[in-house]
């Protein structure tokens, strides 16, 4: 149980769980797709015991947020697809896992005592990696500049900054790896728009910090909703009494 409260190890537990599904999925047939699917959704609900009502709220409006967007993005839309055609099983509780794994990040002893140089230098990375995605990555990356613009700006005016940052740190490994071992691929250019992008594009967490500010954003209101349900139980128990 230590690794699913332990900061550091359990953002290295998500890396390498990320790693080892999406090493397995390169050689999955649809089936055996499935089955890693419900891996990843067994692991998300393991890391989700130690969490408070509001967290798994969070934990779970990223997960249908962020369905919706890969939906849109791979399957309607068209600028990157997934190795088979699909939307993986695993997509949508991974989702959740890397949300978790940043904010274990930016809940950690090193980033909490040394907040400005950790969003320094994720500043710079982000910024750099847009700048040599637009120039010197092989293919111009406007998309990616654009996501990176975003990035930064809620990096530098951001209430929940570090946060943020663990996301690009996630979200980097997790294309950067991705992409290379082919698990999905990036469309030159985003369907029926000018935006060229690259593969990945360089400031793609951009998009993930959406889906972050959404669950802070509604979780309490969700939590506030569900409590104001009308309780069925009891006065199902007094009607049959009555009877």
């Amino acid at each position: 149980m230590r690794v699913l409260t332990s900061p550091l190890p359990f953002a290295a537990a998500v890396v390498a769980i990320i790693v080892a599904f999406l090493g397995l999925d390169h050689f999955a047939t649809p089936p055996q797709q499935l089955a890693i699917g419900a891996a990843t959704w067994a692991a998300l609900l393991a890391a989700c015991i130690p969490l408070e009502a509001e967290g798994r709220a969070r934990v779970g409006i990223v997960v249908l947020v962020a369905t919706g967007a890969e939906i849109l993005g791979s399957i309607v839309i068209g600028a990157y697809e997934y190795r088979l055609g699909n939307l993986p099983a695993f997509v949508p509780p991974g989702h959740g896992l890397v949300y978790l794994a940043a904010l274990r990040i930016s809940q950690s002893r090193p980033v909490r005592r040394h907040r400005r140089v950790f969003l320094s230098v994720v500043i710079a990375l982000a910024a750099g990696w847009g700048v040599a995605g637009l120039a010197l990555l092989g293919r111009p990356d406007l998309l990616g500049a654009v996501c990176a613009v975003l990035l930064v700006y809620v990096l530098i005016r951001g209430r929940g900054a570090t946060l943020y940052a663990g996301v690009f740190i996630m979200v980097a490994l997790l294309e950067l790896y991705g992409t290379a071992i082919g698990a999905w691929s990036w469309a030159e250019a985003v369907p029926g728009t000018p935006l060229s992008a690259g593969n990945p594009p360089s400031g793609i967490a951009g998009v993930y910090v959406l889906f972050e500010i959404a669950a802070i954003a509604f979780a309490p209101r969700l939590l506030a909703a569900l409590h104001a349900l009308p309780r069925v139980g009891p006065r199902v128990a007094v009607a049959g009494g009555c009877g």
